[in-house]
């Protein structure tokens, strides 16, 4: 049946008030795990120092009665640095812009600040991460702070706390000499997402542990942690399928390993959006801080013309207290 003739409809209709919510709907993932797992210390300089030091292998240690002793040869302590890196971005607003009534925002500015300081945490959990090491910088070039993976790797390759995944064997990072990871190098290059088994996380919890350290840990991207979830890890005991208590219908299938117990630790298995997906990083938090010359804080622009101008910045540097106490499963090089 057809419309009866002059029925007033909406297509042509003049003076329809808009309907637009007053929520703005962003799903864009803010979790910033390394970041936030971290602790936060302070830098007094664009370069900042640290030491780190071990104890002398174990050995028979056995002594004859009365003998006159020789003073055992001392080792000093590792000197370690790092640089600060600026990261920063420029919001600014028309005089207007401020004026008219924006749906789900009261303040343009304040909207659009908000909104960078959360894309900031996000390259930072990036730049925290991937390969880049360290740099001074100059006039006209950045400073660059050494990133989780130049931090980790020791020389002999038949100790290295970094693996890759295509043989299961030890990565240097060709650090100062012989003394290990200095921020320099990073050990080995990616290739296609890491492939993970049980074995190859026994490889690299066992290569921690031999070096003393006791990661919980273990960080990686979304196909792995669907991978460590999964009976192809093997060796992982994936609860069956449970009805609810007190429920009649409904039944839940639980198919994720958030805890993966190994000989050499306990780990917690947390995905990162951000991490590279050719490594998967076996963290000590409590060896790890980021650094701030700088915190995060916006600072006003001289006012130039009918706007408002503002910079949210910030200046940070990643230390490694002692990267021996992480580790990190590279995918094929």
């Amino acid at each position: 049946m057809g419309v009866p003739t002059n029925t007033r409809e909406t297509y042509g209709a003049i003076g329809i008030r808009e309907d637009l919510s007053n929520i703005i709907y962003n799903i864009s993932p803010m979790d910033t795990p390394f970041l936030n797992g971290c602790g936060r210390g302070t830098a007094d300089n664009t370069l900042f120092e640290w030491q780190t030091d071990s104890l002398k292998a174990a050995a028979s240690n056995t002594q004859i009665e009365g003998n006159d002793y020789t003073s055992t040869a001392e080792t000093e302590p590792r000197r370690l640095t790092n640089y600060t890196q600026i990261s920063a971005t420029q919001v600014q607003s028309s005089g207007t812009a401020e004026a008219v009534d924006f749906a789900g925002r009261k303040s343009t500015q304040a909207y659009q600040l908000a909104k960078r300081a959360k894309e900031m945490k996000r390259d930072m959990e990036l730049m925290l991460l991937e390969g880049t090491v360290k740099a001074v910088g100059s006039s006209g070039s950045a400073r660059n702070t050494a990133c989780f993976s130049t931090w980790i790797g020791t020389t002999a390759v038949g100790t290295s706390n970094v693996v890759a995944a295509s043989t299961g064997g030890g990565l240097t990072n060709n650090g100062a000499a012989t003394a290990g990871p200095d921020g320099t190098t990073e050990a080995g290059t990616g290739g296609a997402d890491t492939g993970i088994t049980i074995a190859l996380v026994n490889n690299v919890a066992a290569r921690i542990w031999n070096l003393g350290g006791s990661p919980d840990t273990i960080l990686c991207d979304s196909t792995v942690k669907g991978t460590i979830s999964s009976s192809t890890v093997g060796g992982a005991v994936v609860a069956a399928p449970r009805k609810d208590i007190g429920s009649k219908d409904n039944i839940t299938a639980v198919n994720a390993v958030d805890v993966l117990v190994t000989d050499f630790g306990t780990f917690k298995v947390v995905p990162d959006r951000f991490i590279p997906t050719t490594q998967v990083d076996f963290i000590d938090f409590d060896l790890w801080s980021v650094d701030y010359l700088r915190p995060f804080r916006t600072e006003t622009l001289a006012k130039s013309g009918d706007s408002v101008k503002q910079l949210l910045i910030a200046e940070y540097g990643l230390r490694a207290k002692n990267g021996n106490g992480s580790g990190q499963l590279k995918s094929a090089i």
